[in-house]
């Protein structure tokens, strides 16, 4: 077998090298050059600074390797605002000029669509996002001598930080944390390990708890107390990957969508933020067709529970699809509720197994679409070939819709305008909306 110039094959990490960091993948890890002429990924570093890193484990093409000592600091770099950085995997970016930051991330958005054939992308300035609103809350629970823990995993880690701050949490969800740990002590459903998700809703902390054990009488008296003493409308239990379901419920879980009241089930998807929430939104209406007649139809795939299909609904007649059958009753009961039927109607199907096909798209002026992170490898031909006028793509990974944007561009569709919007800040996500036209 060849080997490339100046590669070795190792069955075992190299040994420790002084390296200057050359650029930031997109990852967030700096990437250098080990003296035999491998690619080092290095977490916590920044351009041109000198570290000293020791070779870890493989990575791709290279390996990835952690920062023993910073010998020369590069000049973007900056004090991180979290004692937990570098420890906890929420943040990757904390030590980096913002400036710098946001250009990184706005350049990864570029790159990836001009690998997808699209010259000199429209890309719009970014929407950067503000510590101390995200409204989810995700933790991992694990129980140890002497207590809980709770936090997130150490960044490609098992370990659980035990977080005591956070920048980024809305600080009514950081502040559940600490009697949070002391009633998960208490529970016989947490054997071993948990997690929880809290969605905060506008009636309050919607909280869901995920166990591997069965709750007992104890359990859900100690949740109930819970609830009542922080505010939570709802507290829900499910056994490891099971369905959930209602501990108790003191008050209607809800929450508004473009002013629509929705009651979304226990741990559902919502915009990280409701400022990210409103500048997608902003970017998908400035997107739609500026020529539309009143009866002017709109296909909304991966609705979710509706947060885009209710910002619609004044101005086009919306289909929205969802392959989730809790997201779609809580939309579907919405929109009775709010007397929407006519402008909006939801449906279920798994657009992974059974994406729309090209017909079922005639008559259409506008696909909109917020695919998970890994894109919509099996929708997109189908959009391809149905021309439709204008597609707008919601993205949260640059690299998936670089992918499916090729798609579209192998069809004609030209890159009217991207907007980034920075709604996971320090973090290496990026949501963007994309608008494309069909023909010239």
């Amino acid at each position: 077998m060849s080997r490339s110039p100046g590669r070795r094959d190792h069955a075992k990490p190299p040994g420790p090298a002084e390296i200057v960091i050359r650029e930031i993948g997109s990852d967030g890890d700096g990437i250098g050059e080990h003296p035999d002429g491998s690619r080092l990924y290095v977490p916590f570093t920044v351009p041109d600074e000198l570290v000293r890193v020791r070779p870890m484990a493989r990575r791709g093409d290279g390996w990835a390797a952690e920062a023993d000592t910073v010998l020369e600091p590069g000049p973007e770099r900056r004090r991180p605002v979290c004692l937990h950085f570098g420890t906890c995997g929420g943040c990757v970016s904390q030590h980096w000029d913002e400036a710098a930051y946001l250009a990184w991330k706005t350049g990864r958005l570029s790159a990836a669509l001009l690998r997808a054939g699209y010259d000199n992308p429209a890309v719009a300035p970014i929407v950067r996002g503000a510590p101390f609103t995200r409204r989810r809350m995700d933790l991992a629970v694990r129980r140890v001598s002497g207590g809980v823990i709770a936090g997130l995993h150490r960044a490609r880690g098992e370990e659980i930080v035990d977080i005591t701050e956070c920048s980024v949490l809305h600080p009514a969800l950081f502040a559940l944390i600490a009697p949070l740990r002391a009633v998960l002590t208490s529970l016989a459903a947490l054997r071993h390990e948990a997690s929880v998700v809290v969605n905060l809703l506008d009636s309050g902390p919607d909280l869901l708890l995920r166990a591997d054990g069965g709750l007992i009488t104890h359990d859900r008296r100690k949740l109930t107390d819970f609830a009542q003493a922080f505010g939570l409308p709802r507290v829900s239990w499910a056994l490891d990957d099971s369905a959930p379901e209602a501990v108790c419920v003191l008050n209607p879980p809800v929450t508004s969508l473009s002013g629509i009241t929705i009651a979304p089930p226990p741990g559902a998807f919502l915009q990280a933020t409701r400022e990210g929430e409103a500048a997608i939104i902003a970017a998908v209406i400035d997107g739609l067709p500026p020529k539309r007649t009143a009866k002017a139809r709109a296909v909304e795939l991966f609705a979710g529970c509706g947060t885009i299909s209710f910002a619609l609904a004044p101005l086009v007649r919306v289909t929205a699809i969802e392959g989730d059958e809790a997201l779609v009753a809580s939309c579907h009961n919405a929109i009775n509720q709010a007397g929407l039927m006519g402008k909006i109607e939801i449906k279920r199907r798994d657009l992974a197994r059974q994406p729309l096909l090209a017909n079922e798209f005639s008559g259409v002026s506008a696909v909109i679409l917020d695919p998970p992170h890994a894109g919509a490898a099996a929708q997109m031909p189908f959009i391809a070939q149905s021309r439709v006028p204008t597609v707008i793509y919601v993205s949260c990974d640059p690299v998936s819709l670089g992918r499916d944007a090729a798609v579209l561009r192998g069809a004609g569709y030209r890159l009217e305008k991207v907007t980034p919007i920075d709604q996971f800040p320090w973090s290496a996500r990026l949501e963007a909306v994309a608008v494309f036209r069909v023909g010239r």
